[in-house]
């Protein structure tokens, strides 16, 4: 669907029409010029903002590591044990790919592993240096929190990933159970690794 944007915020409608024909066809397929009819502007007009396909890229990649930092900080704070903020944080992360459709795979894309932009490797710090800090206050060692965060992400990747594709529809789940389970799930990876390792 062809929409308009208001003056001046064109690169904001390009990376939210970026996250949404990524969420529909994949990092393989995405195309500015696709973007650019989406939003309802020439295939010119996105080079006002983005000198090329990879820097509007990385912007989206940006954008999307920016609001999951946001989000696992805040579903971390409202717990004062470690293991809690923990689990937490692996729900916020459930909850943001599911409403966004947009998770790691976007914030680490293949196509800009080379890509020498400060700004985005800055904001991928932030994201996983914020996930490994609540990792290594709930592990008991700093090789055991590096393997809690690893599988932790992974799970709550896949919580978000068979909701949007459907599986857990199948079972009348919706968001805030799928996000529960989550945690949940979190919890016992959390009490396990960090007994295992105790």
């Amino acid at each position: 669907m062809v929409r308009r944007y208001h003056h001046g915020e064109l690169r904001a409608a390009m990376i939210r029409g970026s996250l949404e024909l990524i969420a529909e066809q994949g990092m393989q397929r995405f195309s500015v010029a696709e973007v650019a009819r989406r939003v309802g502007v020439s295939t010119a007009a996105p080079y006002r903002h983005f000198a090329d396909r990879e820097g509007l890229l990385a912007a989206v990649a940006r954008t999307v590591a920016e609001e999951l930092a946001d989000q696992v900080r805040a579903a971390a704070e409202g717990h004062a044990d470690p293991a809690d903020r923990l689990a937490a944080a692996a729900g916020g992360y459930t909850r943001h790919t599911i409403e966004s459709r947009a998770g790691l795979p976007v914030v680490f894309a293949a196509e800009l592993h080379h890509s020498q932009r400060e700004d985005l490797h800055e904001s991928k710090r932030t994201l996983m240096d914020g996930f490994l800090e609540l990792a290594l206050a709930a592990a008991p060692d700093p090789p055991t929190a590096l393997e809690l965060m690893e599988q932790l992400l992974a799970q709550a990747h896949g919580y978000a990933t068979l909701h949007l594709d459907g599986v857990f529809g199948q079972h009348g789940y919706d968001v805030d159970l799928v996000v529960r389970k989550s945690v949940d799930a979190a919890r016992i990876v959390i009490a396990g690794r960090c007994g295992a390792a105790a």
